[in-house]
């Protein structure tokens, strides 16, 4: 066990008030408090930009190489989240990986379903370009369900016939919105997090009563993968989404990928955003920096 290690962070977890016992807006607030809870490091320069007509934060460590960009989409089902819950851990990556973030406040479910988080995240990508940014130095990166966003923006950029990206960074990623890995079941009482019932709540938030759960844009595992750049999948072993990770890394690599799943042992979903409490997560971070380092060049 490490000096600040998993189990404090499930205390922590312990402590807060079940999901399925908030609305959604009391979610959100309890989500965004993180930006408290976990300061942005002071030599980190913050600046609030419109990106496609979207709010976005541009994440600028110091000394950094202002031509390589990691697009930032952060979790919570497509329903919670924002910059400012995620703006700790964006900015982290941003400073292992030597590059600059921007952190896209895409629109949020139910009062904007499917595709809008998909549609603002493209646009976002081609602002990027629109600003002189290579696309050879631009790493789509996100957690949970950002990072099956991340996966779908980089399957919209392929068949829209757009540049494409240098690679994709999938932290604990929710590709698949059928909710039907066996994980689920065999994780359950292991995931502090994740339960099936408040993640199905979610995905009906997002695609509605009636929406196809296996559309490919909103559930990537079930796309045609072929032509995609190199992906980074990170997850923890006491997950309920663990199938969905590693599932989407074996049809990645089926498909020619370059698809790279680390599995990190004794870890919970999305580890990382803890990273001020927990080894683990600074580690995590340090490989996605290693990772975004060798493709931006």
């Amino acid at each position: 066990m490490t000096t600040r290690g998993i189990q404090a962070v499930r205390g922590h977890l312990a402590k807060l008030p079940p999901a399925s016992a908030l609305t959604i807006e009391q979610r959100r607030a309890q989500y965004d408090r993180a930006e408290r809870v976990f300061p942005t490091p002071a030599d980190v320069r913050i600046e609030q930009v419109i990106a496609a007509n979207r709010p976005a934060e541009w994440l600028t460590p110091t000394g950094v190489s202002a031509d390589r960009v990691v697009l930032y989409l952060h979790g919570g089902g497509y329903v919670i989240g924002s910059p400012r819950s995620h703006r700790h851990l964006a900015a982290a990556i941003a400073r292992a990986a030597g590059t600059r973030a921007l952190l896209l406040d895409y629109r949020l479910a139910p009062e904007h379903p499917f595709p809008a988080a998909l549609e603002d995240a493209i646009a976002a990508y081609q602002w990027l370009l629109g600003q002189g940014v290579a696309p050879r130095r631009i790493v789509l990166a996100g957690d949970s369900a950002g990072g099956g966003l991340t996966v779908a923006t980089l399957l919209a950029l392929r068949d829209r016939g757009l540049p494409q990206a240098a690679a994709g960074v999938c932290i604990s990623p929710w590709v698949d919105l059928t909710c039907s890995g066996k994980s689920y079941a065999t994780k359950a009482a292991d995931d502090p997090i994740v339960t099936h019932d408040v993640i199905t709540t979610l995905a009906e938030a997002y695609l509605g009563t009636s929406g196809d759960r296996k559309a490919p844009l909103a559930s990537p595992l079930f796309a045609d993968l072929r032509d995609l750049p190199p992906l980074l999948v990170q997850v923890g072993s006491e997950e309920v989404l663990l199938d969905d990770a590693l599932e989407l890394g074996a049809r990645a690599r089926a498909a020619g990928v370059d698809a790279t799943v680390e599995e990190w042992p004794a870890m919970i979903h999305v580890w990382h955003w803890f990273l001020p409490m927990l080894d683990e997560a600074e580690q995590a971070v340090a490989v996605i920096g290693k990772f975004v380092r060798s493709r931006v060049g």
